[in-house]
């Protein structure tokens, strides 16, 4: 670990601007932990309840593992490995395909319209609750570690013993000589590799606990968002392997359209999309270290580790280069847990469709705590044990205007038979059917034989609209 001891990690924001010395750049406004108080009761209720540690990714696609062979070239070892030992979710979705708005979703369970982040451009508020602070009040030693990219000034946060994020380039971080906020103080991180420097302040941050007290991490990789840049040992891996066919619509200069300029993917289609697989395979690798370390410690089964995106990413799709739309290669996202106290059918796959606002109540759920009026999503810990296709019948999402994206306001349903998109400007209803067009490219809106569908899907449309606010 660079510049930051373990111990000094530890003594929190005041000791530690004195202990880095030269690495501290003083102090930056907000970015402190705040613990709350524990209940002392709860605390030994909550004594032998699981561990947690969240792994969020940044725009990693559902279908880019290893194991679906999409890419032929692509490996994702510990992925697929975490996979095997655990259930992933063939369905999972996030209500907006994008970076603030998902990532608050996570951690409040409400949809963007109800926590107020509703895009790249508006503030996080302070008011919000999260899911730390139920945890932290019962005994759970919480952390969060890594990105956080959310408009208006850092936050103290609270629940958590520990906050590292980075407030460089509008939050977006840099892949290389991140630096980072610690518990409040800006410092210097040279010499590191962000997705490496995260990941050794998250193993930190658990050797240092008390293996006898339940955790939660929330560790937020920048890693893979543009620009996508790969360790150095990793550059160039994938530059003669098959990675996928890029869509009949996609062309070489595609990433150049105006609708897609904007999402910082200029250059040649395909070495742009190598550079995010390489850099994939270097996520990987720093999951396999947490892995590692999960394994080897005391409490290897009875630690849930949850891995997940904030969204996917389209690549050449309707000839487009980002996120942001309600299209499945947009909206879906990883969702692999692995617990092996709680999973007994290794290695199992869940259709049932969940969403990012599920996560919340989920790890509550699995704590064995209440699940609080204001969250909207739903505990999938059932669909640990069994799937349930029918568990949610429909999947609401939402996107605003988020300036200088060439991408209109809209709202769809998804329901197992049909997509079905609703723009505020600018574009005609979308209407795709799921079973025959998986990778929606005709348009059946408008057609005689889909006018009741349309009927009845923009009917529910509204109705959840109005249940998501």
């Amino acid at each position: 670990m660079n510049s930051v001891t373990r111990r000094q990690l530890l003594v929190g924001a005041a000791g530690l601007g004195a202990a880095v010395g030269v690495s501290a750049c003083g102090s930056t406004t907000g970015g402190r932990p705040i613990p709350p108080p524990v209940d002392p009761t709860l605390a030994e209720m909550h004594r032998d309840a699981p561990s947690f540690i969240v792994i969020l990714s940044d725009d990693h696609r559902a279908d880019h593992l290893g194991l679906t062979g999409v890419a032929p070239g692509l490996q994702t070892p510990n992925l697929d490995r975490m996979a095997a030992q655990g259930v992933r979710f063939t369905d999972a979705t996030v209500t907006t395909a994008l970076c603030s708005p998902s990532r608050a979703s996570f951690i409040t369970g409400e949809y963007a319209r109800r926590h107020g982040v509703i895009n790249n451009l508006s503030a996080w508020d302070p008011a919000n609750v999260t899911f730390f602070e139920q945890l932290a009040a019962a005994g759970y030693r919480c952390g969060y570690i890594g990105k956080w990219h959310m408009p208006g000034a850092l936050p103290d946060l609270r629940g958590v013993d520990t906050f590292i994020t980075f407030t460089i380039d509008e939050g977006q971080g840099v892949y290389t000589d991140c630096p980072l906020v610690i518990n409040g103080v800006d410092v210097e991180r040279p010499g590191t590799y962000v997705s490496t420097d995260l990941t050794d302040l998250a193993l930190d941050w658990l050797a240092a606990g008390d293996p006898a007290q339940p955790t939660c991490l929330f560790l937020a990789h920048k890693a893979v968002h543009h620009p996508f840049s790969p360790p150095g040992d990793l550059e160039g891996v994938y530059a003669d392997e098959p990675l996928m066919d890029m869509p009949d619509e996609a062309f070489t200069y595609q990433p150049l359209l105006e609708r897609n300029v904007w999402e910082g993917t200029a250059g040649q289609l395909s070495t742009v999309y190598q550079r995010y697989c390489e850099t994939l395979l270097g996520l990987d690798r720093e999951i396999g270290r947490i892995l590692d370390y999960v394994e080897a410690s005391p409490r290897a089964d009875d630690t849930v580790v949850i891995y997940t995106s904030d969204n996917g990413y389209s690549w050449g799709e309707q000839t487009l280069t980002g996120k942001r739309w309600a299209y499945d290669v947009s909206a879906d996202v990883p969702l692999i847990v692995r617990w092996p106290d709680g999973i007994t059918e290794r290695g199992a796959e869940r259709g049932a469709p969940v969403l990012n606002i599920d996560l919340a109540p989920t790890l509550l759920d699995l704590a064995g705590l209440d699940v609080p009026a204001n969250i909207q999503g739903t505990s999938w810990a059932p669909l640990l044990r069994a799937d349930d296709p029918t568990w949610r019948p429909e999947v609401y999402y939402e996107y605003f205007a988020d300036y200088p994206y060439q991408v209109p306001p809209h709202q769809a349903v998804r329901t197992p038979e049909w997509v079905y998109i609703e723009y505020e400007r600018g574009l005609p209803p979308e209407l795709y059917s799921r079973a025959d067009d998986p990778d929606q490219r005709r348009n059946r809106y408008g057609e005689s034989s889909t006018e009741q569908i349309v009927s009845e899907l923009s009917a529910a449309l509204a109705q959840l609209r109005v249940a998501a606010s």
